[in-house]
């Protein structure tokens, strides 16, 4: 049994999440270590170890696919499984990602959003878990610590009604490695929110059945639809925790879509994740100066609430999205979305591409940018802080540098003045 102390404490992101899922009891963690999400599974690894959490197994693994693969058998066997990556490890893990929500089983799992390479970065964006935004997983993104907190406890519940897995999508670093007070509640207040674990479908060496198996186009059709229809169960279930984990823990978190300052909005601004604290701050700032702004922020990707969400904007004159993935060839992904949601009614939307590999998105370039989209003063997409010149001086040198790099070499010399390491001859 956990034994944490519950209430109010000054505690990094990773480590309130690790406290949040060992209340949730789970009862096996398969986990391999990859940056930034580590310290998570590390601090689980030493509840198990001290005995803070059980009973619980804690596996060892050789890769991110075994871990997944692993957390497959456990569930299908009737386990409370749990685990967590970041960028390359969660492709690394793909085939088992498909594999997990097709044979519907309620595994949760962390995102330690970060950025995909080439080049290699280890800093914050969504690529990750948007490369994966159709595989049949519900997606939560957290905006600060305690929605981090919260969504997990609420993740566990959500999958385990629906008999589907879940990931909570908290930004890398920004949030992981990030100190600040969350309320962390007791083992009694989870446990009176979150019952034990009853698998829907079980494997029992007694009564053998097989899953995954063969399904051929007489039937495959009718199974992805089955899926589709549990994203759509999903839209209700998800609200209904919300109320219900408010009436528990007296406090407002996750959900689908929520707004701030939008009744009167002209412009209203919408975000996934820790970004949204800086969106509102900005929308301050302009409300300040007689500017009709707010913000709405999506909490959960997947499900896509395309009628909540056509609520939440339809008032609004423009739609601002600002979001940390690059659709190559196309723009933006949630623009792309949000787009479908608001389809008829003729409401302009503008994207802002920003963040990516964890670029810096100073509130000033914010307002910036929303001033100018105002004004019809940008491309589409806009790409917040882009350093052009150096984008330039790269297409323009296309076919004649005859050096042995590759373009981010030279974009990395031109935008530092530094000189890369040469390649090896």
């Amino acid at each position: 049994m956990s034994t944490f102390m519950p209430g109010r404490k000054q505690v990094e992101g990773s480590h309130a999440v690790a406290e949040a899922i060992a209340l949730s009891r789970p009862q096996v963690i398969s986990c391999y270590p990859i940056t930034p999400q580590t310290h998570i599974v590390e601090g689980l690894s030493a509840m198990v170890k001290s005995g803070a959490l059980s009973p619980c197994e804690f596996m060892n693994v050789e890769s991110e696919f075994a871990a997944l693969s692993a957390l497959i058998g456990a569930s299908a066997a009737g386990a409370r499984t749990y685990t967590a990556t970041s960028s390359q490890g969660l492709l690394f893990m793909a085939e088992a990602v498909y594999n997990a929500s097709g044979l519907g089983l309620p595994i949760v799992m962390t995102i330690g959003n970060r950025a995909i390479g080439a080049p290699i970065n280890i800093w914050n964006d969504h690529s990750d878990s948007m490369a994966l935004r159709d595989s049949g997983w519900i997606q939560l993104h957290a905006e600060s610590n305690q929605e981090a907190l919260d969504l997990h406890i609420q993740a566990f519940k959500l999958a385990e009604q629906l008999s589907c897995p879940v990931m909570v999508c908290m930004d890398g670093f920004i949030l992981t490695h990030a100190y600040e007070e969350v309320d962390m509640p007791s083992q009694e207040q989870v446990d009176a929110f979150l019952p034990p674990f009853v698998p829907q479908q079980v494997l029992d060496p007694s009564d053998p059945i097989t899953i995954g198996a063969m399904v051929g186009p007489d039937a495959y059709m009718e199974v992805r639809y089955l899926l589709h229809h549990k994203h759509l169960q999903a839209v209700e279930v998800i609200e209904n925790l919300r109320k219900e984990f408010k009436r528990h823990f007296g406090r407002d978190s996750g959900g689908l879509v929520s707004s701030y300052r939008a009744d009167d909005a002209e412009t209203l601004v919408l975000a996934m994740g820790s970004i949204n604290g800086t969106i509102r701050e900005a929308v301050d700032e302009m409300r300040d100066e007689g500017h009709r702004i707010g913000s709405v922020k999506l909490c959960s990707y997947r499900p896509f609430p395309l009628e909540a969400l056509r609520e939440a904007l339809k008032g609004a004159k423009r739609v601002i999205i600002l979001e940390k993935n690059l659709a190559t060839g196309l723009g933006g992904i949630l623009a792309s979305n949000t787009r479908m949601a608001l389809r008829g009614l003729n409401t302009p939307v503008n994207t802002i591409i920003a963040g990516l590999g964890g670029r810096p998105i100073p509130k000033k370039s914010v307002v910036r940018a929303f001033r100018q989209i105002e004004t019809g003063e940008v491309e589409e997409p806009h790409f917040l802080d882009m350093n052009w010149p150096a984008i330039h001086e790269a297409i323009n040198n296309r076919g004649l540098v005859k050096r042995r790099e590759s373009e981010a070499q030279r974009v990395l010399r031109s935008v530092s003045g530094v000189e890369v390491a040469k390649p090896v001859r």
